[in-house]
């Protein structure tokens, strides 16, 4: 039986890596899926590779959001995925001495804020039901500290803890809306493929990418949405304020025997 049938679902930045995956996988399950992304040509290309509705959406526009709230006024399960590193546009300073202020607020824009406006639209569209699943992407980088990536890593720390004071929240107000975060950590997803390389390198690469991870290799974007798809079930349904951790047992410690 299909787990989502009967679920109207909201992925962010859905055109490609994890937010493909979980999407693609919602739609397997049965539910109604919303792609959403600031890509329009990749957004719109997914939702129909996939059988599922397209609407824009920069998440770090509360006007986008409201927009989005009378194109959806009514949803059962959101997906705040939606994320950047700051490395995009190429290599700059995100280390605690030299990244700018402006390069700090901008990846806070979009990953802290436009998980802020993702629940707050969430909560909205869910309340007159009472019920609902709200799932943020968090990172394995949200738990301990990145130097070269601090930005990156206190972003996804807010929404760790953001995901927390959410699901309270919801308790609080008598609603059985849930809300969840997930920690993937080395996700092969294209970000990864500028370090990656092709040729005879590549696999070495990838090996020494993973060389610290007990399980020795990257997860998969099916891996994340797997456990995604578990969280917007009714199988969750006694589940909220937690934190699920995709590392291959990075966090627990050392594989390695003792010599």
């Amino acid at each position: 039986m299909q787990r989502l049938t009967g679920k109207t679902c909201l992925v962010t930045g859905a055109a490609r890596g994890i937010g493909r995956a979980i999407a693609a996988r919602f739609r397997r399950e049965g539910g109604a899926v919303i792609v959403t992304d600031i890509d329009e040509s990749a957004g719109a290309a997914t939702a129909a590779e996939i059988g599922a509705r397209f609407v824009r959406l920069d998440v770090s526009r509360e006007e986008d959001w409201l927009r989005l709230g009378d194109l959806v006024p009514e949803v059962d399960v959101v997906v705040n995925n939606a994320g950047i590193t700051g490395f995009e546009a190429g290599p700059v300073p995100h280390d605690p001495e030299h990244a700018t202020l402006e390069d700090w607020r901008a990846v806070h824009r979009v990953n802290l804020d436009g998980t802020f406006l993702g629940c707050r639209y969430a909560i909205r569209a869910m309340k007159d039901r009472g019920t609902g699943s709200i799932i943020n992407v968090s990172s394995r980088s949200g738990l301990v500290g990145i130097p070269a990536a601090a930005a990156y890593a206190s972003s996804k720390a807010a929404i760790r803890n953001h995901t927390k004071s959410v699901a309270l929240y919801c308790a609080q107000q008598g609603w059985a809306i849930r809300c969840n975060s997930i920690h993937p950590a080395a996700i092969l997803t294209p970000i990864w493929e500028p370090m990656l390389g092709e040729g005879p390198g590549r696999e070495a690469r990838m090996a020494a990418l993973v060389a610290d991870t007990p399980l020795k290799r990257f997860g998969t974007p099916e891996e994340v949405a797997a456990v995604a798809t578990m969280l917007a079930s009714d199988e969750a349904a006694y589940m909220t304020a937690a934190e699920l951790n995709l590392d291959g047992g990075l966090l627990a410690g050392s594989a390695a025997s003792p010599g």
